[in-house]
């Protein structure tokens, strides 16, 4: 007999700026992603580990922030999740940044503000000096779908080189099954990493006010990313192991 109590539920749908607003800036995640490291030394011994580990060169770029979930759900169950991100995912603020697929296609990608493809109120090339559209294009460096016989972590990851308004040099969406020894007990882990090819060089000091407001928004923007594909993923398994469809 189908059991169809399930205790979790799916993450409740933006309607629009408003609750994007609510749900991925104002909301107050569950659950802490961002790793911190607690010296520079360390942050780049950890970007280097990244970037080698997806084969690309540790001087071309500097890991700004690292976030990771651990997720009750199998690798293969979690990097699907990610391969269907597009303008109607619930896990992202498409009202602010909408996610546009070139040709449907999960190789180029566009994030538009508000969904506006030109510039409006007859502006042409920019916005009171700012090119924001789109926020930025994201063209593949690689989609790893299936992890290699020798990776011991089952490891898959959508990388992407970046370009437009929204200042980052590669984005990088990376599941792998959980370590043990890394004290790590669900059976996925999710990791979100932006990288700049400026980062921390020579507009750091001219505008770190800046920075340090962009880079709280991003991390509770992302945080609140991470924790509804983990709500998404455990409801889906949840509904599944229930016979529930």
């Amino acid at each position: 007999m189908t059991n169809t109590n399930t205790i979790l539920s799916p993450p409740s749908r933006s309607k629009g700026l408003f609750s994007d607003f609510r749900y991925f800036l104002w909301n107050i995640p569950k659950i802490k992603t961002l790793i911190k490291f607690y010296s520079e030394e360390k942050r780049n011994e950890y970007n280097q580990r990244i970037l080698q580990r997806v084969g690309e060169g540790v001087d071309g770029y500097t890991i700004l922030n690292v976030h990771q979930i651990g997720i009750e759900a199998p690798v293969s169950y979690v990097f699907n999740e990610l391969l269907n991100w597009n303008g109607d995912s619930t896990c992202w603020p498409n009202h602010f940044a909408k996610v546009e697929r070139i040709d449907n296609d999960i190789e180029t990608i566009q994030i538009l503000p508000f969904g506006w493809k030109k510039y409006p109120f007859g502006f042409k090339k920019s916005f009171f000096g700012f090119n924001f559209i789109p926020l930025f294009n994201l063209n593949s460096i690689r989609i790893k779908r299936f992890p290699d016989a020798f990776d011991f972590d089952n490891a898959r990851y959508l990388l992407y080189k970046c370009s437009g308004g929204y200042p980052i040099g590669i984005f990088m969406m990376y599941v792998r099954s959980s370590i043990a020894d890394m004290g790590e007990t669900e059976q996925s882990q999710l990791f979100f990493s932006v990288g700049f090819n400026f980062y921390g060089k020579e507009y750091h000091s001219k505008w770190s006010f800046l920075n340090r407001i962009w880079e709280a928004v991003h991390n509770r923007v992302t945080a609140n990313v991470l924790n509804r594909i983990k709500q998404l993923s455990e409801w889906r398994i949840e509904k599944m192991e229930a016979g529930i469809y």
